[in-house]
């Protein structure tokens, strides 16, 4: 029988609990008791991403994602989707850097199933894997590809300003997308080999968070989790470590069809899981975090030589996060103009440090946000599956909040100072074909594309 411990709630966790358990096979299990709305969510994390990937095999924790839903020993094609939505529930996977997740959230009577399914296919998928899902589901990565990617404006962004950030070799050096050449030659035999490698129980978390009876989900959990095997031969990811500075400027500009000038930078911050990463959050929610910021102030209310300017933080436990700013500019307005813009805010930020209101302002945001993740039986199972994936303890998830409000104004003017330089970013410039053939056209009236307002979101981070 599973191994596992009672609830305890810890301070600062807003009395939310959960229970810790391990099968024998090594499959760890987390329970979290909710009974405010009669649903439950079941989240299943794989320790795999794209930088557990190879040279020559980008794109197969992503493409494995979509081979998942494509039938098992007991579920033929398309069934998961279909027994799932048909019992009232939804459903989806995901991929990052660093883990690939599955997760359901079903009513409460419909629990069982959704364990059974996640089950089945981590324990027959390879009954159901051939060349025709292999075929199908390529095509619909490399469809999703030009979609998301290649045919859309700022598409490569995320994926250019990360192989500037993270060298040649590096495992972060490739987003969780990956190349259609890699794609193209991915065998069969390739994603046999990754699925027993990786899609093992002792190299995943299983979650569940709602209205359940936590002995009645566990001996389910047992019933259908237990009997399958384990699997030893994964390897450690690479070393994902750098300095802490580049040490200069990386640069690169596109001249593509997108609506604006672009000026969009990523920042080498502390690893995710420290205390300076989470100085680092504060700063850039300061910065950049919204319409009370101070780079939207200054840029977009101010000046207003841009439509747009945020600046995020993508967290990263493997390898150092990135500070990630974004500016669209407005019409007519030169990226030098922006970037000095920028870099007047930062020296300034760095020089005098957030105000006592800038601190309360930010730690407020970053608190409602942790809420917002919690409140939802989905969004609170996740976070105690990326707890114990990347950082061995779910608990952790039910007290994040407190760390980030415990960061000090002295963190955050450090970090900002140690940190957001011109000599630790790799930088991507847009400017626009239209811009160009507009300049070249004297004395002819016209009118310029309306800029797009919308601040690009990260979406390589998660696929």
């Amino acid at each position: 029988m599973p191994m596992g411990h009672t609830a305890t709630a810890q301070a600062g966790s807003g009395g939310l609990t959960a229970t810790e358990h391990r099968l024998a096979n090594g499959l760890r299990v987390v329970l979290s008791e909710d009974h405010l709305t009669p649903v439950a969510a079941v989240c299943l994390w794989y320790d795999v991403g794209s930088r557990h990937e190879v040279k020559g095999r980008t794109g197969l924790a992503h493409l494995f994602e979509h081979l998942m839903f494509q039938g098992s020993a007991s579920v033929p094609g398309n069934g998961h989707f279909e027994l799932v939505q048909g019992a009232g529930g939804s459903l989806n996977g995901t991929t990052s850097f660093e883990r690939t997740n599955y997760f359901e959230t079903m009513p409460t009577h419909q629990l069982e199933l959704a364990l059974w399914l996640e089950a089945d296919r981590m324990g027959s998928l390879l009954a159901a894997l051939d060349e025709e899902s292999m075929e199908n589901q390529r095509d619909v990565v490399k469809n999703e590809r030009r979609q998301r990617y290649d045919n859309v404006p700022y598409g490569t962004a995320f994926e250019r300003l990360t192989a500037l950030a993270y060298p040649e070799g590096h495992p972060y050096h490739h987003t969780p997308i990956g190349s259609m050449a890699d794609l193209d030659a991915a065998s069969l035999e390739d994603a046999r080999t990754f699925f027993r490698t990786y899609y093992a129980p002792n190299n995943a978390v299983l979650s569940v968070v709602g209205d359940i009876d936590p002995e009645q989900t566990l001996a389910w959990i047992e019933k259908y989790f237990g009997t399958i095997p384990s699997h030893d031969g994964k390897q450690p990811p690479r070393d994902g470590s750098l300095p802490d500075v580049i040490g200069e400027q990386l640069r690169e500009e596109i001249v593509e069809e997108v609506p604006a000038r672009a000026l969009m930078a990523a920042y080498r911050l502390p690893h995710d899981g420290t205390r300076e990463c989470d100085a680092a959050d504060v700063a850039l929610t300061i910065l950049g975090g919204g319409e009370s910021s101070l780079l939207h102030n200054r840029l977009v209310r101010r000046d207003q030589t841009a439509v747009a300017a945020g600046f995020g933080m993508l967290r990263l436990a493997g390898a150092p996060s990135l500070g990630w700013l974004d500016v669209k500019t407005s019409s007519g307005v030169e990226i030098p103009a922006i970037e000095a813009a920028v870099d007047e805010e930062l020296a300034r930020f760095a020089a005098e440090g957030p105000t006592a209101e800038e601190m309360e302002r930010a730690q407020a945001q970053l608190e409602r946000e942790w809420l917002d993740r919690l409140s939802t039986v989905a969004g609170r199972a996740d976070e105690l599956c990326r707890y114990a994936v990347l950082f061995g303890d779910p608990q952790l998830a039910l007290t994040a909040v407190q760390r980030v409000l415990d960061i000090t104004a002295e963190e955050v003017q450090a970090v900002a100072a140690a940190r957001l330089r011109p000599d630790n970013r790799a930088v991507l410039v847009y400017e626009p074909l239209a811009a160009d053939a507009a300049e070249g056209e004297e004395g002819e009236e016209g009118e310029e594309g309306e800029e797009n307002a919308d601040s690009d979101e990260n979406e390589g981070a998660e696929q």
